[in-house]
């Protein structure tokens, strides 16, 4: 290729107005822009979209066909254009099979190093198959607990939580509710069980039998019924509560019931294989004297430590090859700050960022060039004395004969960009056009760039006077991971940052601990909007030896950046509840009064309005042979998912559809004279969301925007109390410009007398903050301690803090992270 750029042409995707750009090849070039504003439609939903394309269409003409129902991107021209490798900040699958290892395939290796190289012992009859040593095959499973490590157990404290309870009050905690755990109690009594003394006053043996018996005995049950009802007998069988909830969690189909019965259940090692998840024939292998479980349960920065001798014996021997394999490959995950990790470490756990860099450190090995990488905010999550290793890797990608195209909202890794494309003005239908296209410090001229003033302007930040806390939550001895005995203090009344390297235990203290034993003391009164299940089973639980200062507290909301739900039938409309005042004003017109039409005729979920060609989902399934499936704009109403006698209704000319595809700026103006709409809308544009439609699905919302999306859930409701707001990085996947609205929300709620308290990487939000706990030194084992608390004066001046220089560089530049 002469030309050394990839030039493109009327690029439409989403909100692009028909761009025309030049980006350079062999570069790593920076895409920036409000949140919105089009950079991901042009980086991703077109360039990478489109080199996509091409590579299909070099495939199997079957799959070809197939590839034509999805469309390829709306662009008129793209020249110069490599095959494109996508790393995008996305969430593993809610599984514990996928760990670490198995992201980077070091585990392969390790068990390969294990089957070839290991010391066996003596009797051992022959050398093991490497898939003998992975708990996720049959061969090297645990049979116990089928390489999961842990079992799930019931025990009479997890099914009677309350002993002091008679079995007619509801002692059996874990038994089911309404008639069927009246059946139980009532079969008890008839096989001469006391229902009404104190479950602690029951013989223990008998005890045992009610909650562990195997036993199912079928007895005639004469029901105590209301005067007037009928006393009629009936046969009953008996079921433990043991059974019932192993039963109810192995079988029901109900996710409503087996979250109820996993409450009542105890996650434990296995007995067998005492949590290392494998046979004993493997786990008698060792390496260096310690068996393959040990090994990956090591921080891999040690781990490479350990294998270091063996790599550095000259002979081309398979111990020593494979070890200088696993080292170089640890080296990379080490130098981007992953060291902390073990390669065991369940995917679920990791944070986007860590996941991201996971994928970029294994593309690094693997020797492509010529190839544009496509990375979705690869600093996200990286406290910023790593992100100067981060730009180290990225570097050698482009020394490799690569390009890389970037996402990126930290002006640091922008400012070390060879070419930077800015897109804007703002978000959403006022955005999409190209504002510069150049060397970063042209843009210095650009006009209308909202990222301009934060790239250039060196002027010290305005001085703010710190609060002053109206108490002091204290949480002592607290141990859960890296924390061990680790005593903390949340001033309360203020906004609290919480700092440190990744792995240095700020999420496991904020969003655990604290909101754990906030949770304890609330009881039932607590939100959480985050959603639960992406573990497999019952989490580890932090140990405390005690906690002040809890009584201040009326109320816990923690916002995650977990998504608002799994499937795209739940979008942001959906989620805040202003759809159901839309579906109500379209029930009220006079057509669908006369029609008979009800609020639920206007619900995408109901049979009667919606498309039944996709089930109201607007899209159908596309199955494509030996390739990911993918969905395509359903044939029948294209997109709109209702019934068209459903869209004959119209408010103000728009039909249901039209309301959905309307961006929360519009809906602002078309639904103000609607109290329960507008007020919804008006606190999903003060958290800088006003560019997204009301319909968009939540599978295309980012980890950013959703905790945006519940924070506004929650702004909207009348708060009474004392709150307590927990929130993981809530400036994730944010512009400098969208972080400064944002903030404005957070530091308003501080202002009403509330406590907020964010796990943060982003100086900019840290040199604002009232308090400032920094944890560190290092990731992992390094990690775990507090190395300063205070003003951000304070730990700006804190020796030892890996924070401290970032801290005050930014306290005198706006821009420096």
């Amino acid at each position: 290729m002469a030309d050394s750029y990839v030039r493109v042409r009327g690029a439409r995707e989403h909100n692009l107005r028909s761009i025309d750009v030049d980006i350079p090849r062999d570069a790593l070039v920076a895409f920036t822009g409000v949140s919105g504003s089009g950079k991901s439609s042009l980086a991703f939903g077109t360039l990478y979209a489109e080199a996509q394309r091409r590579y299909f269409e070099s495939v199997a003409p079957y799959a070809r066909r197939l590839i034509h129902q999805v469309g390829a991107p709306k662009v008129e021209d793209i020249t110069g254009l490599p095959p494109a490798v996508a790393l995008e900040q996305r969430r593993s699958a809610p599984t514990s099979r996928s760990s670490v290892g198995t992201v980077t395939t070091l585990s392969n290796t390790l068990r390969m190093l294990f089957s070839r190289a290991g010391d066996y012992p003596e009797d051992a009859a022959e050398r093991l198959d490497s898939d003998a040593f992975s708990p996720n095959t049959a061969a090297g499973a645990c049979p116990e607990c089928h390489g999961l490590g842990t079992v799930h157990r019931v025990t009479e404290q997890s099914l009677v939580p309350d002993p002091a309870l008679s079995i007619r009050d509801g002692a059996i905690a874990a038994w089911p509710g309404a008639w069927q755990g009246k059946n139980l109690r009532d079969i008890l009594a008839a096989l001469g069980h006391d229902t009404d003394r104190p479950w602690r006053e029951l013989p223990p043996a008998e005890r045992e039998w009610i909650l562990f018996t195997d036993e199912q005995p079928v007895v005639t049950v004469h029901p105590v019924r209301d005067v007037g009802r009928i006393q009629r007998p009936y046969k009953g069988q008996y079921m433990s509560a043991r059974r019932y909830v192993l039963h109810t969690f192995a079988d029901s189909k109900s996710e409503t019931l087996r979250k109820r019965v996993q409450g009542f259940m105890v996650a434990e090692p296995c007995p067998v294989c005492a949590g290392r998840r494998l046979r004993p024939e493997a786990l008698a292998v060792t390496f260096h004297g310690q068996d393959i479980a040990t090994l990956a349960g090591m921080p891999l920065g040690a781990l490479a430590e350990l294998l270091r001798p063996t790599a550095a014996r000259p002979d081309d021997e398979v111990a020593p090859t494979l070890a200088r394999d696993l080292v170089a490959r640890i080296e990379v995950l080490t130098e981007l700050g992953l060291g902390y990790l073990s390669m065991d470490r369940p995917s679920p756990t990791l944070s986007a960022g860590e996941l991201q860099r996971l994928r970029l450190a294994t593309q690094l090995r693997s020797g492509l060039f010529g190839v544009v990488y496509v990375l979705d905010e690869p600093s996200a999550g990286l406290h910023p004395a790593d992100t100067e290793s981060l730009l180290t890797v990225l570097g050698r990608l482009k020394e490799a004969g690569n390009s890389l195209f970037v996402v990126e909202h930290d002006m640091e890794v922008t400012r070390r960009a060879d070419w930077i494309v800015d897109i804007g003005p703002r978000a959403g239908e006022h955005g999409g056009q190209v504002l510069h296209s150049g060397p970063v410090a042209a843009l210095a001229d650009a006009t209308g760039s909202a990222t301009r003033r934060f790239l250039f302007d060196t002027a010290p930040p305005a001085a703010r006077t710190v609060r002053r806390p109206t108490g002091t939550l204290t949480l002592r001895g607290v141990t859960l991971h890296n924390l061990r005995g680790l005593d903390a203090a949340f001033p309360l009344g203020v906004f609290t940052a919480v700092t440190g390297v990744s792995g240095s235990g700020k999420t496991t203290l904020v969003t655990r601990v604290l909101a754990e034993a906030v949770r304890e003391h609330l009881g039932d009164g607590t939100t959480d909007t985050g959603e639960d299940g992406t573990e497999a089973g019952p989490m580890a639980r932090a140990q405390l030896s005690g906690a002040e200062g809890l009584e201040a507290i009326d109320r816990l909301v923690r916002v995650d950046q977990k998504p608002i739900g799994r499937t795209p039938r739940s979008n942001l409309a959906t989620y805040t509840g202003l759809f159901d005042a839309v579906r109500k004003v379209f029930a009220a017109t006079d057509e669908a009064r006369a029609r008979g039409y009800t609020a639920g005729r206007f619900s995408f979920n109901v049979a009667a309005g919606r498309c039944e060609t996709c089930q109201g989902e607007g899209f159908v399934a596309v199955e494509l042979l030996f390739l990911p499936g993918t969905y395509a704009p359903c044939t029948a109403c294209h997109g709109a998912r209702y019934h068209p006698e459903t869209l004959e209704i119209t408010y103000r000319d728009r039909t249901i559809a039209d309301v959905l595809a309307m961006t929360v700026d519009t809906a602002a103006d078309f639904l103000a004279d609607i109290p329960a709409a507008a007020r919804s809308l008006r606190t999903l544009q003060d958290v800088g969301l006003g560019y997204l439609r009301l319909g968009q699905p939540a599978t295309e919302l980012s980890g950013g925007e959703a905790q945006r999306i519940k924070l506004a859930t929650e702004l909207q409701r009348t708060r009474r109390g004392h709150t307590l707001y927990l929130l993981d990085e809530p400036t994730t996947g944010l512009h400098p410009a969208d972080t400064e609205v944002l903030l404005r929300q957070l530091h308003g709620l501080v202002d009403a007398g509330h406590t907020v308290v964010v796990v943060e990487h982003d100086m900019g939000v840290v040199a604002g903050a009232d308090h400032v706990i920094d944890l560190g030194p290092g990731g992992g084992a390094d990690g775990g301690r507090i190395v300063a608390a205070g003003t951000p004066a304070e730990v700006a001046d804190a020796p030892g803090s890996r924070t401290a220089p970032y801290l005050a560089r930014r306290r005198a530049r706006p821009d420096a992270r």
